[in-house]
């Protein structure tokens, strides 16, 4: 059996090692989930529900354990990470409503009565990335459970003790073996086989836009049920009737959250052009305010990033004379560390074109309400994005014109877990969370009764 470091990437130090999940041990758990599906589809409703209730109770009573182990094992902030364990608690208890109204339809016919139930599918791969190891987790799994499927799930490689812990919740909770299984290992090993094993009924990944097509691909082979979230490179749209103070204010929040490790950061900030002189002069102080440092401090806003890898990978970006106009302060070291950072660049660059997922803010000008929409929607990307205006007609008519699946006017908030979430474009399809979310994990089955002689 091999096994993998886990390094915390705020004091680079190895915290301890995880084991990592070989082929055979996956095909063993996928016939495990599959087996376990038969008994978890046939529990009474109710007490399906129950069981979901007291899953959320046990995360609610490890809230803070959990949050410690992913300011470690992913060097989130601590307000963040409280506010990511909650997230899990909460979803699980929306879903646990869910077994006892997942209800189909009456239809009338000539000659009969029209039925229609929700079936689960069976197992269900879930591979979690690990920017958000614990929502992304539960936006996974608790609707596919309430549902009646089994769900083996895949954590990150390098952010895999969350989901270890959650798994072992969900034990405690009374959710019968089989029901919810973790598999720590590699993508191309444990999640491959997710795509490829026939007893895999549906994949749900949440990655980059290049390793979703190519689950995407491998589904093809089995018609394979399939909800993709992908990358995204979101705008931040300020027209010149906006309140500029707020709109700049919030604007760091908006982009370096999770230290800009979100595919819905809003990191290009589109600016109209009459305004945009005094906007970047409101945002150098939000910028430069924005605390960066030991996550642990209940006032820090941004902590290190992921790994020295990733953080290469973001510096890169600025090797191309890329146009700074100011930058934030990060600490020096140890840690995987890298300061907010605003650019200028042109509309063209890289910079403003390709998702970097670091702190990096790119500041363009537009004209008006035609180029804003224009510039927004030249991207491969359509996953989130705001607008700032005092005018409730354009903030209707550009939100209905911009090409994205999660919008908000006048705030940055991306996720409610009673309302929808997913993309548009190569920011991939289906919708997680909402009140619809448990039926993306069933098949419609049409009953039509003969009631004439």
């Amino acid at each position: 059996m091999t096994s993998t470091q886990i390094i915390d990437p705020t004091t680079e130090e190895v915290i301890g090692t995880v084991a990592l999940t070989s082929l055979e041990e996956t095909d063993a758990a996928i016939d495990r989930a599959h087996r376990a599906f038969r008994a978890w589809r046939a529990v009474d409703p109710g007490d399906r529900a129950r069981l979901l209730r007291r899953f959320a109770d046990a995360v609610d009573a490890d809230l803070e354990h959990l949050a410690a182990l992913e300011v470690r094992n992913a060097g989130h902030t601590i307000g963040n990470a409280r506010w990511e364990a909650g997230n899990v608690r909460d979803v699980l208890a929306y879903y646990a409503g869910a077994p006892e109204r997942l209800s189909g339809r009456q239809i009338p016919v000539p000659g009969g009565v029209n039925l229609t139930f929700h079936e689960p599918l069976g197992v269900v791969g879930v591979i979690v990335p690990w920017n958000f190891p614990m929502p992304i987790a539960g936006w996974g799994f608790a609707p596919a459970l309430a549902a009646g499927n089994t769900v083996v799930l895949k954590p990150a490689e390098l952010t895999p003790l969350t989901a270890v812990r959650l798994g072992e919740l969900a034990l405690e909770a009374g959710l019968p073996e089989g029901v919810l299984t973790v598999l720590p290992g590699k993508g191309s090993v444990v999640g491959e086989r997710f795509v490829t094993h026939p007893a895999v009924r549906k994949v749900v990944f949440t990655g980059s836009t290049e390793v979703g097509r190519r689950i995407m691909a491998g589904c093809a082979d089995q018609v394979k049920r399939l909800t993709l979230e992908l990358g995204g490179k979101n705008s931040n749209i300020v027209f010149a009737d906006a309140d500029l103070e707020q709109a700049a204010a919030s604007a760091p929040a908006g982009a370096l959250d999770n230290a800009g490790q979100d595919c819905c950061a809003r990191s290009r900030v589109l600016v109209q052009r009459s305004v945009l002189e005094r906007f970047l002069e409101l945002l150098e102080p939000a910028v430069r305010g924005f605390t960066c440092g030991n996550p642990w401090a209940e006032d820090t806003q941004m902590g290190p990033l992921v790994s020295a890898a990733h953080r290469d990978a973001v510096a890169a970006y600025l090797d191309d004379d890329a146009p700074v106009a100011f930058r934030g302060t990060a600490p020096d070291g140890p840690g995987w560390w890298f300061p907010p950072t605003v650019l200028t660049p042109a509309p063209d660059s890289r910079v403003f074109r390709e998702e970097i997922f670091g702190p990096v803010i790119a500041v363009v000008p537009f004209e008006d309400e035609a180029d804003a929409v224009r510039i927004a929607n030249d991207t491969e990307y359509g996953l989130s994005g705001s607008i700032w205006t005092r005018d409730v007609g354009r903030a209707l008519r550009v939100s209905r014109a911009v090409e994205a699946g999660n919008l908000s006017v006048n705030s940055h908030a991306s996720v409610r877990y009673w309302t929808p979430f997913g993309g548009f474009k190569q920011s991939g399809f289906g919708r997680e969370l909402g009140p619809d979310a448990p039926q993306a994990f069933t098949e419609t089955k049409n009953v039509f009764l003969a009631t004439t002689p």
